[in-house]
């Protein structure tokens, strides 16, 4: 009775700070596809490429993953900057912005992971950090440094974004522009311009959830293909934009699948969490929060 409360406890707990995880990865999204409506499918490949940065930093010059890749956000923004304006100017003022703009973030992908295939080969990379290896204990629970300290900054990471967008000019009409474009004109502000400020903070928050991901675990290019789908998933089960309903989402999700691996194996995880994703979409259609 004892052990099986403990697997319980543990499976609970693991879950939670994947769950953590799982919100990082999944706010730019949020913001991208849930208020944009860009299926960009290429984040994950951003993911990746900041965690390729971070390894970097560690590596290289020995600072800590991340707050190296806190610093490298301004990089990421503007590197998202760009990737809108070509977007918008070749497919969305065309009114072409669902095939082909889907098309365009496919080649995304496949680029960046053919680009860091190039340069860093097929190998398994790591970071070193005071908080990977090390764990805390509450009783029979385990508390491992290395979800621990991600699970905070994801928390962190998305509370800055809930607060950018809740109370400031810009993020009040990144808000708007997933509502009413038109009506944003009528107080000055030019949809595309906000757009391209959007897009730039959903890449850089891949930044912050590149050098999690490397954290938690090492990352080679392709490991961008396993989160599309948990992505994408989390991202609808939330609410398209809510990033209340973001973080639930990815709690949930965590929970199931830590409690799968945990007594069935890891392999039935993703059958049951996206099992879970169509009873809820079929009793909440919106989501579990509901669209902005």
């Amino acid at each position: 009775m004892d052990l099986s409360f403990d697997l319980w406890g543990n499976a609970l707990v693991s879950g939670l700070l994947l769950g953590g995880f799982y919100a990082a990865v999944t706010i730019g999204v949020s913001i991208s596809f849930g208020m944009l409506d860009i299926v960009n499918i290429a984040h994950p490949a951003f993911i990746v490429l900041g965690s390729y940065t971070a390894y970097i930093a560690n590596s290289v010059f020995g600072f800590d993953p991340i707050l190296s890749s806190i610093v490298l956000m301004p990089a990421f923004y503007l590197l998202g900057v760009a990737i809108y304006s070509v977007y918008d100017v070749s497919f969305e003022r065309r009114g072409d912005a669902s095939i082909r703009g889907l098309a365009f973030f496919f080649g995304l992908l496949f680029i960046a992971e053919v680009t860091l295939v190039l340069v860093f080969g097929v190998d398994y990379r790591l970071v070193e950090a005071p908080y990977i290896g090390p764990s805390l204990h509450a009783g029979a629970i385990d508390l491992p440094l290395r979800l621990l300290v991600p699970f905070a900054v994801s928390l962190a990471l998305v509370l800055c974004l809930h607060v950018f967008m809740s109370h400031t000019f810009i993020g009040r009409a990144v808000q708007g522009v997933a509502q009413d474009p038109s009506a944003l004109r009528l107080v000055g502000a030019d949809p595309s311009r906000i757009k391209r400020i959007a897009f730039g903070l959903s890449i850089a928050s891949a930044s912050v959830a590149g050098a999690i991901l490397i954290v938690i675990q090492p990352v080679e290019p392709s490991i961008a293909r396993d989160y599309i789908g948990r992505i994408f998933a989390i991202c609808v089960m939330g609410g398209l934009g809510s990033f209340g309903g973001t973080v639930v989402a990815a709690m949930i999700l965590g929970v199931m699948e830590s409690f799968t691996s945990t007594f069935y194996g890891p392999s039935w995880s993703p059958a049951v969490a996206f099992g879970f994703l169509l009873i809820t979409l079929a009793v909440r259609p919106a989501g579990l929060f509901g669209r902005i």
